[in-house]
């Protein structure tokens, strides 16, 4: 078997969806959404990539990325701070060729003379809006010992009920395949199948040269998109193999989804699934540890760093530097970075963005099918 290690360079789309997730985007993109407590959904993608072996890693953004970049810097807690290869984030306009893109195609010709300067054999390219602990070895190691042209990652499952939706857009398109011995012989395009289905995670491996081969093709006939576009229509010319994941995977479709993968998390055997293997890493902040005063009540909680704990929280998920006043009632709840719930305020079935501060006495309630959301530096 060759070895994979640093056989492969890695492609994020870090956009991929933000049309779903509208009240999270404002002021940021998919793959800076905070997630997990103190994780932001970039770090699982990168820090899997990163295990694996893969060391220049591009994020090709499209708009909203001032908050990705300053998650990312330089890329030292990723291990990504080097001369030749690491992180590079590339950025509309940022030299002549690159534009703002409208799919992956257009996104990969504005970087096509970046890929042909690059050494290594593959390229793995994935979306930013899934959370997963991935081994992207196995997936290059699978498809070479296929002999597959392009290999596309899937998993069995229902068809997300945000994707069921009568007023869906172009730009919300995803795909599920007809498997038959390890080959795609059939590429479904926003299918409305009821049951299990074999539902794309929207990863892919390929050789680079192939990979700029079928891109200046496709951009030369005005194509846009690379799985609708390239794929689907050369399906039997193509040798589209098929690699089913069945680990655990967090997928960010709508706020519903947000909410409910996060809370999700409250449960041992799911933690333990998406953290057991690698660590992922993150942004350090140096918080001191979380402090619960006398008087306070945590119950089934996940808590960063850096909060106080004075009233009672229960069944949520807690960010960096959270602070829940005494006599503050916190259930059911997403809350942010710097999140503060003053004395006596009560906040249930809650998601609030960055630095949000709920004042004394004051009641905010959703509930499990509509959860309420508080933008970013909003008091209430």
């Amino acid at each position: 078997m060759v070895n994979s290690k640093a056989e492969a360079l890695g492609i994020i789309f870090p956009n991929s969806y933000d049309s779903l997730v509208p009240e999270l985007v404002t002021e940021r993109l998919m793959a800076s959404i905070p997630f997990a407590g103190r994780y932001r959904m970039c770090d699982f993608l990168i820090s899997s990539m990163v295990h694996c072996g893969i060391d220049n890693i591009s994020l090709i953004v499209r708009k909203n990325y001032h908050s990705l970049m300053d998650h990312l810097g330089s890329g030292r807690e990723w291990d990504l701070t080097r001369k030749k290869g690491g992180l590079n984030i590339v950025p509309p306009f940022a030299q002549k060729s690159v534009k703002v893109y409208e799919g992956r195609i257009e996104a990969l010709e504005s970087i096509k003379n970046f890929l042909k300067r690059q050494n290594e054999k593959y390229v793995v390219m994935c979306d930013a809006n899934i959370a997963v602990n991935f081994d992207f070895n196995a997936l290059i190691n699978a498809h070479m010992e296929s002999g597959a042209d392009v290999t596309i990652v899937y998993r069995e499952q229902e068809i997300p009920e945000v994707f069921k939706r009568p007023n869906g857009t172009v730009s919300d398109l995803y795909y599920s395949f007809d498997v038959c011995d390890g080959r795609i012989k059939k590429v479904y395009i926003n299918s409305k199948q009821s049951g299990t289905i074999n539902f794309g995670m929207n990863i892919f491996v390929l050789e680079r040269e192939k990979l700029i081969q079928l891109v200046e093709e496709a951009y030369m006939h005005g194509l846009s998109y690379f799985t609708r576009d390239i794929l689907c229509p050369q399906v039997d010319t193509l040798n589209i193999q098929g690699y089913k994941y069945d680990g655990y995977v967090a997928h960010i479709h709508d706020m519903k989804s947000y909410f409910e993968e996060n809370m999700k998390l409250l449960k041992e055997e799911n933690l333990q699934a998406l953290f057991e293997g690698n660590q992922i890493y993150t942004k350090i902040r140096d918080d001191n540890p979380t402090r619960y005063i006398n008087g306070s009540n945590a119950k089934n909680v996940l808590i960063a760093d850096g909060c106080v704990i004075e009233g009672e929280v229960e069944n949520s998920i807690l960010f960096r530097g959270v602070h829940v006043g005494k006599g503050a009632k916190v259930k059911n709840c997403v809350l942010m970075q710097d999140t503060v719930i003053e004395a006596n305020a009560s906040v249930e079935y809650v998601i609030t963005d960055k630095n949000v501060k709920v004042s004394e006495g004051k009641s905010l309630t959703g509930n499990d099918s509509f959860q309420v959301y508080v933008a970013k530096n909003q008091t209430v």
